[in-house]
C-alpha cells in the first residue's frame, strides 16, 4: 500500500475510533495515538524519504489536510463530550429551589457573658476604665498586698488552688486593683472584670465563675459615693424600685466594711426558698479600701482615699433570669442556652 493509501486509510481509522469514543478520557488516548509523536500520522511520514520531491509535496499536502481534518474533528468532539458531562452532572446535582430552606439558628451571647458586658458598660458609663490581669496569679498579689499575709484567717475564706513557686489560681480579681494602683498614680476609676477560681461545686457554686470589681481612688473619697455608685448600678440593673440595704461585715483589704443585699426579686419581698424567707438577697461585697492596701502600693493614705466593691456575674445572671443551678450556665446544653436567645 503506498503513502497515500496509508494515509487515507488513517482518516477512516480514525473517523472510526472517534464515533465509538464516549469519554474525554478514551479521546485523550485517541489523540495521542493519531497526533503523538510516536502517533499514527508521524509512523506513515517516516517514508516519506523514498519519494520524489513532486510525491513529497502531494503526500505533504495530504498529511496536513488529515492532519488538521484529525485536530479540528477532536476539538468538536471535545466540546460534545464536556457538554454531555456537564449536562449529567446537572441531572445528578439537581437542585430544587421549591424545597423549604433550612434555616440555622444565629449565634448569641451566653447569659453569662451577656451580663458581664452589660455590667461593664454600666461603669463605662460612669466614668470608670476596664483592667484586666493574668489568671495564674502571685500569693502577694492575690493575697499579701490586700492586708492578707500568710496564716491569715482570712486565707481560710477562699478555697485556693495552689501552684507551684507560690502561685495560684486568682480567686478574685482584686490582684488587677493592686497591679493597676502600681502602674497608675490617683486619681484612679477601673474595674477589673473576669474569671476566677475556688474549690468550690454545688448548686450556687462553681470551681470557676466570673467577677466584676470596681475600685475609685481620689482625694476626699467617702462612703457616701460608694453608696451612690452602687446605687446607680443596682437601679440600672434591676430597676429604680428595687429596695437596697448595706449591712456591715469585714473584709480584710477594706475598713469598713458591707455587705449590699437587694430586696428579693422572686418574691417582692414577702419571703420565699430563694431568699430564704428573708425577703432579701445578698447581691456584693464592699468598703473602704483599707490604708495598708495603699501602703502596700506606695499610695499614702494620708492625702488619698478609696473604695472598692466586687460582686459575681453568675450570681446576678441567676438571679435575673431565675436559674436555680448555676452548673447549669457551664454544662452547654443547647436545650437551655437556648431559652437566652436574643439577650445580648
Amino acid at each position: 500500500m503506498d503513502i497515500k493509501a496509508q494515509l487515507l486509510q488513517v482518516k477512516t481509522d480514525f473517523e472510526s475510533d472517534l464515533e465509538n469514543t464516549e469519554n474525554l478520557q478514551l479521546l485523550n488516548e485517541i489523540r495521542v495515538k493519531y497526533l503523538g509523536k510516536k502517533g499514527v500520522i508521524t509512523s506513515v511520514l517516516k517514508s516519506l524519504g523514498s519519494l520524489s520531491v513532486e510525491e513529497r509535496k502531494e503526500v505533504g499536502l495530504i498529511a496536513n489536510q488529515i492532519k488538521d481534518f484529525i485536530e479540528e474533528s477532536l476539538k468538536v468532539k471535545e466540546e460534545k463530550l464536556k457538554a454531555k458531562e456537564l449536562e449529567e452532572k446537572l441531572k445528578r446535582e439537581y437542585l430544587d429551589v421549591t424545597l423549604p430552606h433550612s434555616w440555622h439558628s444565629i449565634g448569641y451571647s451566653h447569659p453569662v457573658i451577656a451580663t458581664l458586658n452589660e455590667i461593664t458598660s454600666i461603669f463605662v458609663s460612669m466614668g470608670f476604665s476596664v483592667e484586666s490581669g493574668p489568671e495564674v496569679e502571685s500569693e502577694d498579689y492575690n493575697f499579701t498586698m490586700l492586708n492578707i499575709p500568710p496564716h491569715h484567717p482570712a486565707r481560710d475564706m477562699q478555697d485556693t488552688f495552689y501552684l507551684n513557686n507560690g502561685m495560684v489560681l486568682r480567686t478574685h480579681t482584686s490582684p488587677v486593683q493592686i497591679r493597676t494602683m502600681l502602674k497608675k498614680k490617683p486619681p484612679i476609676a477601673m474595674v477589673a472584670p473576669g474569671r476566677v477560681y475556688r474549690k468550690d461545686l454545688d448548686p450556687t457554686h462553681s470551681p470557676m465563675f466570673h467577677q466584676i470589681e470596681g475600685l475609685v481612688v481620689d482625694r476626699d473619697v467617702t462612703f457616701r459615693d460608694l453608696k451612690g455608685v452602687l446605687k446607680i448600678f443596682l437601679e440600672t440593673i434591676f430597676g429604680k424600685d428595687i429596695p437596697i440595704r448595706f449591712r456591715p461585715s469585714y473584709f480584710p483589704f477594706t475598713e469598713p466594711s458591707a455587705e449590699v443585699d437587694i430586696g428579693c426579686t422572686v418574691c417582692k419581698g414577702v419571703g420565699c426558698k430563694v431568699c430564704k424567707e428573708t425577703g432579701w438577697l445578698e447581691i456584693l461585697g464592699c468598703g473602704m479600701v483599707d490604708p495598708e492596701v495603699f501602703k502596700a502600693v506606695n499610695i499614702d493614705p494620708q492625702e488619698y482615699s478609696g473604695f472598692a466593691f466586687g460582686l459575681g456575674i453568675e450570681r446576678i445572671a441567676m438571679l435575673r433570669y431565675q436559674i436555680t443551678d448555676i452548673r447549669l450556665l457551664f454544662n452547654n446544653d443547647m436545650r437551655f442556652l437556648s431559652q437566652f436567645e436574643g439577650i445580648g
